[in-house]
């Protein structure tokens, strides 16, 4: 189902570039991560907890205003409705169990827009684990709120000085640590990028998005197959989680958004496909932006969670062999969707889930096709943003 072969590639992407003091620990998961996720144990405690802690399952709603608009029927998969705001919770309670089962004592994890970090730090409440949250100086000083919801629940917020001070950089933070604290520590990924087994790990974990979207469709329009699923894409987790269980439907359109930022020739974007080329970067080989002799180029979006050179294995293999569609909006059209959204709905977007909606003025379908928009957060902590570019 998830595309990913018994070497940890997608395709040509994907694998397990790690230092050696590393080359254990990571073993250690890949062997165990697939053992631990399918026993009776796993099973019974991840979903309870998504039923009763997170707020499982999320509404699927028709969107009849959106889709008077469009003309098409839009169905909105409520991710921004669980517990924190955002998918992010999904992967986070899968990944503590599997962290407690191996006998962690010390979560970290990396951050851009604060969601993955306050998830993050929302399970290590609950499991009474030492958290320590890496997230650039810049995406600090955008993401306020968030930052203090992950102090609030105990957690530790390192900044990352260096480079462009967002997200990739967060993330050669975090890894840093895991190198200096491999056993004691385990890495909670938020995206579905890194070495193996991180990719599959986290698609499976953020998979339940579109179990519940079979699920619920079939209930709401009598088949379990869309004509569409709409995403936005940064390393691609929410992405990967509302596509995994149509991978295998070839009548399923499957669209994912990046940032264009300023635009795509602008010199200051994130839409990966668009510029990008094959490399390595956090562990794995897989679309990055680049410089002719292979200098990560430094991604700019306004909107924090979106802002990373590359994109996970999976979402590169899907570009490239066509499976996938994958289109981008700019700062301005992300901006525009949230105030249509929340003005002809009344639900406010996280700034990266409005990249998706923007997508909506680019695409072109029938009146009786079914588009699901995975409307992957809310957007509390953009408000800041939003009041500086709209005017508020």
């Amino acid at each position: 189902m998830s595309l990913i072969n018994p070497n940890g590639y997608y395709g040509e992407f994907g694998g397990a570039f790690v230092p050696e003091l590393l080359y254990n620990i990571v073993e250690e998961l890949q062997n165990s991560y697939l053992k631990i996720i399918h026993s009776q144990e796993f099973e019974s405690e991840y979903n309870n907890l998504l039923r009763d802690y997170v707020g499982r399952p999320t509404p699927l709603y028709l969107a009849r205003n959106l889709s008077k608009k469009y003309g098409t029927q839009i169905y909105l998969k409520r991710e921004d409705l669980n517990h924190t705001g955002a998918h992010k919770i999904n992967n986070t309670v899968g990944q503590i169990l599997i962290a407690k089962k191996l006998g962690k004592s010390r979560i970290i994890a990396e951050t851009g827009a604060g969601q993955h970090g306050v998830a993050t730090a929302t399970v290590c409440a609950l499991m009474g684990l030492q958290c320590i949250v890496y997230m650039g100086e810049v995406d600090i000083e955008r993401q306020a709120p968030n930052v203090a919801r992950m102090k609030m629940l105990g957690a530790e917020v390192r900044p990352a000085s260096s480079g462009s001070k967002t997200l990739k950089d967060a993330t050669n933070e975090a890894i840093r640590d895991w190198i200096n604290n491999p056993y004691d520590t385990h890495y909670i990924i938020g995206s579905v990028v890194g070495p193996h087994p991180y990719p599959d790990m986290v698609s499976r974990l953020q998979a339940i998005i579109s179990e519940e979207m079979r699920k619920q469709l079939l209930e709401k329009t009598g088949s379990e197959l869309p004509t569409a699923v709409v995403a936005c894409v940064g390393g691609g987790s929410n992405a990967a989680g509302a596509f995994y269980h149509f991978l295998e439907e070839p009548e399923v359109q499957l669209i994912a958004v990046e940032a264009a930022g300023l635009g795509i020739n602008s010199g200051q974007t994130a839409a990966t496909t668009a510029v990008g080329k094959a490399g390595i970067l956090h562990g794995n080989k897989s679309l990055l932006m680049q410089t002719s002799d292979g200098q990560v180029v430094e991604p700019y979006s306004i909107s924090a969670g979106l802002d990373y050179p590359g994109i996970g294995p999976m979402h590169a293999h899907l570009f490239t062999s066509g499976r996938g569609k994958y289109i981008s909006a700019t700062d301005q059209e992300a901006l525009t969707a949230a105030i249509e959204l929340a003005r002809l709905e009344g639900i406010i977007p996280a700034l990266e889930t409005a990249h998706a909606f923007a997508a909506l003025n680019q695409l072109h379908f029938k009146e009786d096709d079914v588009v699901v928009v995975n409307l992957s957060g809310r957007g509390d902590k953009d408000l800041s943003t939003y009041i500086q570019n709209l005017s508020l």
